[in-house]
């Protein structure tokens, strides 16, 4: 009997046996490595004398500046780590770095060690199973995280399953200049009479941009009564009810834009910049320490003066991440978990350097540090956080962000 007919026919099935054996194996691989490290002493041998690629966000020199020049200098003294800081203008630059290892086999020695990462970004690299996780709990500084805390446990909806490290939390807030501007919206109601009230004093980037995203989605978020009716997976059908509202609110307030609403900032730098001519009589952001920064800098006036709505502003966490296949898993971890530290969120909070919120529960720290932290002086142009924290609403998943993004282009932007 000939022999190859058989052979053709159970080819298929021994394919599927051997893939499933290499699938076996990298999971073991992925395993073995979650156990590798026994404790914390395990993790720090094997990290002494490595190297950090952690890519990020490049575009704030101070932020740079305090990433490399004290994280930098303090993983290099404390434990022989070199930190190389690869400045990207997108974090997706990074993530499909990594996606285009994995799809190349490269599951061992990637090009990126740690990732400043939330939002989409992050559900990218979970669904595509980019991330190496469950390690927090060898870090001794995850104690002064507060897990309990649904805006740090979930980034932008998405449960972090111990794939995430925080780092650091920002607040939307809006500044203006007190010598000019006497009674400023506090609420997007009357944010929305006051642009009626004042043509051409304000603007909003477009959706492109982060900042010009974030305060299209405060609108939406008025639209939908709260935005507790918009939590959770995205909803066509909620969508369908109050896009439409949202978007005839956005374009009855075009006309009344800077330069009638036929333009919209390309970037939130171009709004700081209209901000700082005295074009427009409003500004915002969603790190309010830049409107400090802003005034010791001379860009915006010493008179400007910061605060939340009272109808809440979107406040996120954001985080570093761990891709699966960097070559430097433990030196990533000790520089997560120095990111933790007392030392390195004071040092962050301070104005002179960033002036950001600490990602950390400050009244986990010993009483000596706590009074450190209260004892940072603050620019009178940034509102402080806890007064901020009082009204902070939840990020949306990001398929709503995604789809908010879209219909602003397609029905206001044109």
């Amino acid at each position: 009997m000939p022999r190859y007919p058989l052979i053709k026919s159970v080819l298929p099935h021994v394919i599927a046996v051997v893939i499933a054996a290499i699938s076996m194996i990298f999971a073991q691989t992925a395993i073995s490595a979650e156990k590798a490290y026994k404790n914390w002493d395990d993790v720090v041998s094997a990290a002494e004398g490595g190297t950090v690629n952690w890519f990020m966000w490049g575009g704030a020199d101070n932020i740079n500046s305090y990433v490399s020049d004290f994280v930098g200098s303090e993983l290099k003294k404390r434990y022989g780590i070199t930190l190389n800081r690869i400045g990207i203008n997108d974090t997706a630059e990074a993530v499909n770095l990594v996606l285009g290892e994995k799809q190349a086999g490269n599951h061992e020695n990637g090009s990126v060690d740690l990732i400043w990462i939330n939002g989409g970004n992050f559900r990218s690299m979970k669904q595509g199973e980019l991330l190496y996780c469950g390690y927090q709990n060898l870090l001794p500084n995850n104690r002064q995280v507060n897990w309990q805390d649904q805006s740090i446990a979930n980034d932008f909806g998405l449960a972090v399953d111990g794939c995430e490290v925080p780092w650091n939390r920002a607040q939307f807030a809006f500044a203006y200049d007190s010598a000019r501007t006497k009674n400023p919206p506090q609420s997007i109601p009357e944010l929305i009479d006051w642009v009626k009230a004042h043509p051409g004093e304000f603007t909003y980037p477009a959706a492109t941009d982060f900042n010009g995203s974030v305060f299209i989605r405060h609108v939406f978020y008025h639209a939908a009564g709260g935005v507790d009716a918009l939590l959770g997976e995205f909803d066509q059908q909620k969508f369908d009810a109050v896009a439409p509202k949202a978007w005839a609110i956005l374009n009855e307030m075009e006309p009344y834009l800077w330069r009638e609403g036929k333009t919209y900032p390309n970037a939130i730098a171009n709004l700081a910049q209209l901000f700082a001519n005295r074009e427009v009589a409003l500004y915002f952001d969603y790190d309010p320490a830049i409107f400090g920064i802003n005034v010791e800098n001379g860009i915006f006036p010493e008179s400007t003066r910061s605060y939340g709505l009272k109808d809440g502003t979107i406040g996120n966490t954001n985080y570093v991440a761990i891709p699966y296949n960097s070559p430097n898993k433990a030196a990533a971890m000790v520089t997560a978990n120095f990111l933790l530290s007392f030392d390195a969120q004071f040092e962050k909070a301070k104005a002179s350097i960033w002036g950001a919120a600490p990602a950390i529960d400050v009244s986990r720290l010993s009483d000596a540090q706590q009074a450190q932290f209260a004892g940072l002086p603050r620019n009178p142009a940034v509102v402080a956080p806890e007064a901020l924290a009082k009204n902070a609403l939840p990020e949306l998943h990001p398929a709503w962000i995604d789809a908010i993004e879209k219909g602003w282009q397609e029905n206001v932007a044109k």
